[in-house]
């Protein structure tokens, strides 16, 4: 199966994405079909050997859309979306002051015959000139709001109608009739009050204010992407024979060394060879303090070099780096649909046909009981125009869009729609344990000796030549203590799988297990009761000895991060499980495991035993996330409902996962539940509004209030309900930008 992306045009309404979607999937060997009304793309899943490019070409283009494959292109076009904004605008703004005369002419005499209107547009003293001074007013709307009857009309010929459709037909039929009329005001002075022009001039006119208002809101929604992709700075500084040279980022090549100085983005992905400053990587993975980068450091593209100049080696360009997997990563995600769209999709299928039956069906009805054309034509324009499957169609794909947007914003991104939906029903979020619950790195947590500054400087000075995880953890303690420079160890011996024997500060060291201070005859019977205690905090314990002495003893272990025990906190108020899975023995699992609060604790697990224990999980209580770094961990994330890998874990860990957590926070596993919440919650609310506006507004405007004595709703009411309902729902769904997670 192969997988391709194509870009839309032509769509106005959810009617327009849902004959896209039909049309296509009907091909033989499509698999499955998703298209978004307001990005324009379509993502189709296709065996290649049966179909492809120029067949959705044929169909789409059959069904009276444009398509193109969608392929990177230069830079340049993207204000191409604002430009045609300011020229809708103007025609809107020229459609509004000529219906407003419009409505002053025709509305205001029908209110007070003392309204000052010059003679011949009087309706007492000229009606015929009162007819045509309408119907000039009338055209030139009906010319600038002309994409509803290219669009529409031909569409419904094809057998697509659309939201254009019937608009196009309303206010095409009301436009006609009213023509009529006027041809025979001469015949029938009664006819000057059976006139619609100011219904159609002010129906196109609200409609494509609608419209305009819609689609400015719908680009807020997508403003996530489009803050990501200015992040990459258009050129960068390459040293090139020596000398500084600016060219553009796209011609920037792995391996270059490129300067980026004070308040400069960094174009690429890198690695700083020389120089150190503080990066702003906020935009990147929501981190809001600076971050340190010296000689060695990573540097992400896009983020801002704050204070000094450092020069970076490149390791990625293109769609290689963190900022194009970033942008692909919520691109997919505002693309794909959840599953909660699709009754919403059913409906926007076959809702204009149904629209214009009732329409044509309520118009009849009302000329049988008797009324005459002039009433039936309002209700038929009245139905038509009011019905909006816009709002069915934007119900869920707005929501969706805002939501990844502000993940990705908060530095947690999400892979689809579906996840998004998933997520908020998980019963279980299971923990990787090293690097994950805890920070991955050994540290010393205890000193027992009765002078504990000397042993630290003895064992720093012994330890300073191993290159051994403990021995580490040993000197960077001590360098964090203010012990920078405890000396070096003279005739050190390894001692395998025990420890080692040197000469340090003219002493001689011991410094390893109990059993090797055992072997030597050193009684080391004091420090077995704290000995005894700490092994059972599952912390690794280094015994010493100073000329021949028993001095004490250090701990070391793996620390719990900060923000492990909030996080199992918040997700316990949440009524969802917490698991911890870990290789470590027993006593250390479970030691981690108190210390985080963590409902269930596993130990001694095999990497090919994760997956498993995953599907037990599920069995146990409910749908699961699973939450690792490590690459042992892509099956299990991948057997998880949700799988979920934090940012600074490999690339593996990362393509395996669903939601992936840039700032390696615990706190944003609650974040990302929450947001899935908030985020269905809306899409609910928006499809409530968008089927309550439908059932109660077509049959008010088919005249079922009028039949019980009630009033008739007029076209040019209807065409303002029908473009606030679209942006209700738009607005609806930016709120979403104000929560916090």
């Amino acid at each position: 199966m192969k997988e391709e992306q194509y870009i839309i045009s032509g769509m106005s309404c959810a009617a327009c994405q849902a004959s896209v979607q039909r049309v296509v999937s009907r091909l033989d060997g499509v698999e499955g079909c998703d298209v978004n009304l307001i990005t324009g793309k379509m993502d189709v899943r296709y065996d290649e050997a049966k179909t492809g490019e120029a067949d959705f070409i044929r169909v789409v283009e059959k069904a009276g859309f444009g398509i193109k494959a969608d392929r990177p292109e230069k830079t340049g076009k993207a204000d191409e979306p604002e430009k045609k904004e300011k020229s809708g605008l103007s025609s809107i703004i020229i459609s509004l002051v000529l219906s407003a005369v419009l409505l002053y002419v025709s509305m205001g005499q029908m209110l007070t015959d003392r309204l000052p209107v010059p003679f011949f547009m009087n309706i007492n003293s000229d009606p015929y000139g009162f007819a045509l001074t309408q119907l000039l007013l009338c055209a030139p709307v009906l010319f600038l709001g002309r994409r509803f009857f290219t669009s529409g009309i031909p569409l419904l010929l094809r057998g697509h109608p659309n939201m254009d459709s019937l608009v196009a037909v309303g206010a095409g039929a009301s436009f006609i009739y009213s023509v009529v009329m006027t041809y025979a005001i001469p015949y029938d002075a009664h006819a000057v009050h059976n006139l619609y022009y100011e219904s159609v001039a002010v129906v196109i006119t609200l409609v494509a204010l609608g419209k305009h208002m819609e689609q400015r809101s719908k680009r807020k929604t997508a403003s996530a992407i489009k803050k990501l992709m200015e992040l990459a700075p258009d050129t960068a500084t390459v040293i090139r024979s020596g000398k500084e040279c600016v060219v553009p980022t796209e011609e920037v090549a792995v391996g270059e060394t490129v300067v980026i100085k004070p308040g400069d983005k960094i174009p690429l992905d890198g690695v700083v060879e020389s120089g150190s400053t503080g990066a702003d990587e906020s935009m990147l993975t929501g981190e809001s303090l600076p971050v340190e980068k010296n000689a060695g450091s990573q540097v992400i593209g896009g983020s801002i070099n704050l204070s000094g100049a450092v020069y970076v080696k490149v390791t990625k360009t293109g769609k290689d780096t963190a900022l194009a997997k970033i942008i692909k990563f919520v691109e997919d995600a505002q693309n794909k649909k959840a599953p909660i769209s699709k009754a919403a999709d059913r409906v926007a299928g076959v809702f204009v046909p149904v629209v214009m039956a009732i329409a044509a069906a309520a118009a009849v009805i009302w000329l049988a009981a008797g009324k005459d054309f002039s009433f039936a034509l309002r209700v038929f324009t009245g139905v038509l125009v009011i019905a909006c499957p816009c709002a069915l169609g934007l119900a869920t794909p707005t929501a969706v869009m805002v939501g990844t947007g502000l993940g990705a914003q908060n530095g947690i991104l999400i892979r689809n729609g579906e996840v998004l939906e998933i997520t908020h029903k998980i019963k279980a979020a299971v923990f990787d344990k090293t690097g994950t619950v805890t920070v991955g790195k050994a540290a010393v947590t205890d000193i027992v000796s009765d002078d504990k500054e000397r042993l630290l400087k003895i064992a720093a000075a012994a330890e300073s030549a191993s290159k051994h995880p403990l021995a580490a953890a040993i000197t960077e303690y001590a360098a964090a203590s203010g012990i920078s420079d405890p000396g070096r160890p003279e005739n050190m011996k390894n001692i395998s799988g025990k420890g080692i024997s040197c000469i340090a500060d003219g002493k001689e060291v011991l410094l390893g297990s109990r059993t090797l201070l055992e072997e030597n005859g050193i009684d080391a019977s004091a420090y077995s009761a704290e000995g005894d205690r700490l092994s059972r905090e599952g912390k690794s314990l280094i015994f010493a000895a100073i000329d021949r002495k028993a001095a004490g003893l250090i701990a070391v272990a793996d620390q719990i991060k900060d923000t492990s025990r909030p996080a199992f906190e918040r997700l316990k108020k949440e009524g969802i499980k917490t698991v911890i899975l870990s290789g470590d023995n027993k006593a250390c699992a479970e030691y981690i495991g108190g210390l985080a609060g963590a409902d269930e604790v596993y130990s001694e697990v095999l990497p090919e035993q994760k997956a498993e224990i995953v599907s037990q999980i599920r069995k146990k209580y409910g749908p699961v996330m699973m939450v690792g770094d490590g690459i042992n961990d892509a099956p299990a994330l991948t057997e998880a409902d949700v799988g979920c890998a934090i940012g600074n874990g490999s690339d593996i860990a990362i393509e395996a996962a669903d939601i992936v957590l840039m700032k390696s926070d615990l706190n944003d596993v609650p974040r990302a539940v929450r947001l899935s919440r908030l985020t269905i919650t809306n899409i609910k609310e928006n499809l409530f509004w968008a089927f309550c506006y439908n059932t109660v507004c077509i049959p008010v405007a088919a005249g079922l209030l009028y039949a019980f004595g009630g009033p008739l709703l007029s076209p040019m009411i209807a065409g303002l309900a029908m473009s606030l309902s679209s942006v209700f729902v738009v607005g609806n769904a930016l709120r979403l930008r104000s929560k916090r997670l």
